[in-house]
């Protein structure tokens, strides 16, 4: 091989073993890892117990191993360093550098939205965002009411002797907190998914959402929630009349404070649930939470109905409550309706003011600000 191939092939060895390195050195320092071995073509290099580049050892040598082996020494004090700053953000946490001082965090919050942001009403993306949320909660309260009218015209003894027939108390659950999940999905890069007031009063009070917003998407979330229920109550009238058409009602044999019990921790479940999978910061050391975030709150949605069907037929959602008595129109539904909008108000301040201000230190954070001022 001539003179000027060689330095040709030795260019390029040079820019593959740069390449090597980097992953040799992003690779190094595991907890609980004390010898590391890297395997190229170059030969076997071996880490010492920081697994750093100053710390490599040549076990079996390659035709380019003097050339692999420079290139580390070369680099060895800027890889090292940039090996730290890696393992620092990877981690998750803020990182104490000299006793006192910290790093940069490997996440940002979202600066809190503002009252009101005339901006906004001038954007496209505002208004696909509401109606976004009406066809969410149309289609939720079309699939889920005709499931709980199905399962009681299924069990009803005047049409049917089998008692254990229909989907029972688990799939009207399972139809709840599946559609949640779905809808979730669909609409969580365009609206937020909220499909509920109580989450939409959550958000706001957080500062995640502006008060036009907050206002609009409960105004699209209960008019969806009307059509829903009226598309159901057009395809089957006479059963919708007969078994109730879905409206939530308190049970016989439960005092009011229990129902309104039942609907405030069942909605603080779910908010809490909505604030924890959507944390930035979860999000930005898990990469995988944002596709998964309408899974727990669908799980949330299916859990609290299993407990909470029996004492209020779950409401935790305020649009769903009102949808369903608008087109019932019993007077039963329209007496207990405060419970289903004072109780999730409730829940979900709660919630909001438990995970900014308890789990998230907002107040500490507020209150070292104001000494810190002071």
């Amino acid at each position: 091989m001539s003179n000027n191939g060689d330095k040709s092939l030795m260019r390029i060895m040079s820019h593959r073993d740069e390449m090597n390195l980097n992953r040799l050195t992003r690779s190094g320092g595991d907890a609980g890892k004390s010898r590391r071995e890297f395997i190229d073509g170059n030969g076997i290099l071996e880490s010492g117990n920081h697994g750093g580049p100053d710390n490599l050892k040549l076990l079996r040598p390659g035709p380019f191993s003097t050339l692999l082996v420079s290139t580390l020494l070369i680099n060895s004090s800027h890889t090292q360093k940039h090996t730290h700053q890696v393992f620092e953000k990877e981690m998750g946490k803020d990182v104490e550098v000299g006793g006192h001082e910290y790093g940069a965090k490997d996440y940002q919050d979202p600066p809190p939205a503002d009252l009101f942001d005339p901006e906004e009403l001038t954007k496209w993306s505002f208004y696909r965002a509401i109606i976004a949320e009406f066809i969410a909660t149309l289609l939720f309260l079309y699939i889920t009411v005709l499931t709980v009218i199905g399962y009681k015209s299924q069990t009803d003894p005047a049409h049917s002797s089998d008692q254990c027939g229909g989907v029972g108390i688990l799939g009207i659950a399972w139809a709840f907190g599946g559609m949640i999940f779905v809808l979730v999905y669909c609409t969580a890069g365009i609206s937020g998914g909220h499909i509920n007031p109580a989450v939409t009063f959550g958000l706001f009070l957080a500062r995640k959402v502006t008060l036009p917003r907050a206002f609009m998407y409960i105004v699209a979330q209960c008019l969806g929630a009307v059509c829903g229920c009226g598309l159901v109550k057009a395809f089957q009238k006479t059963y919708y009349h007969a078994y109730g058409g879905g409206a939530n009602e308190l049970a016989e044999g439960y005092s009011k404070g229990t129902g309104l019990g039942a609907e405030i921790i069942g909605t603080f479940v779910l908010v809490y649930t909505v604030f924890s999978a959507t944390d930035p910061k979860r999000n930005a050391r898990d990469s995988h939470v944002p596709v998964l975030a309408p899974l727990p709150i669908g799980f949330a949605v299916f859990m609290v109905h299993l407990a909470t069907i029996p004492i209020t037929g779950t409401g935790i959602n305020p649009a769903r409550s009102f949808g369903a008595a608008v087109m019932y129109g019993k007077d039963k539904a329209w007496d207990d309706q405060w419970l289903f909008w004072v109780g999730p108000m409730i829940g979900a301040a709660i919630a909001a003011f438990y995970h900014q201000y308890v789990l998230r230190a907002g107040a500490v954070k507020a209150l070292g600000s104001f000494r810190s001022n002071a």
